[in-house]
């Protein structure tokens, strides 16, 4: 578990957050980041944003702690790395670090070069990973956003996942999340979250 504990309240934590264009990285990244200011920590968040539009690949860096210098994540420093797309897992495993935690969508998205028949998709990417990272946890956040009703919401229920593995107060979570969705769309939010924290804790 990384947050704040005795042992993580003065160093900096280092999270990685991949994904593809559309997929909502960076809004998932900004509510991550409001939970830790709301928890007292500083924070530092930087996005990498990629062909987008065309479903280009999409990371953000976030590090909080009780000072932060820098927003960039280093490879092979992250706590935790989560992803919204299996092959985006695989692409940013190696930012890891030894023993740090990945979460992933157990979702498939063709980058550009597949949709162009230029190459194919892998077959095993969840045996790779699984065979790569032994700290790894999948989760069907598209299938659980189904059963709330809104599948926009599966960047929550990868949050929820992610909010059981770190030690920042279910009341922040709760209160970021209502105060950076829609209106109408905080009940099924708020599901999704429940969701995903039942599935971050398999």
């Amino acid at each position: 578990m990384v947050g704040k504990t005795q042992e993580t309240a003065t160093k900096t934590t280092n999270l990685l957050v991949a994904g593809v264009g559309g997929q909502g990285v960076i809004t998932a990244t900004h509510l991550l980041s409001q939970v830790a200011l709301a928890e007292g920590y500083d924070v530092k968040q930087n996005d990498v944003v990629g062909m987008s539009q065309r479903g280009g690949s999409v990371v953000s860096h976030l590090r909080f702690g009780r000072q932060v210098a820098s927003p960039l994540v280093s490879a092979g420093s992250a706590d935790l790395l989560l992803s919204f797309e299996m092959l985006e897992a695989l692409r940013y495993l190696h930012w890891l670090r030894p023993g740090g935690l990945l979460i992933y969508n157990l979702l498939r998205i063709n980058p550009s070069t597949v949709a162009a028949g230029f190459a194919e998709y892998p077959g095993d990417v969840r045996e790779r990973i699984e065979s790569s990272w032994e700290r790894s946890l999948p989760v069907d956040g598209n299938a659980l956003a189904e059963q709330v009703g809104n599948t926009r919401t599966a960047n929550v229920v990868l949050l929820g996942a992610v909010s059981v593995h770190l030690t920042f107060s279910e009341e922040a979570w709760i209160s970021v999340i209502k105060e950076n969705v829609p209106p109408r769309t905080v009940a099924a939010n708020r599901r999704a979250f429940e969701l995903g924290r039942q599935a971050g804790q398999v």
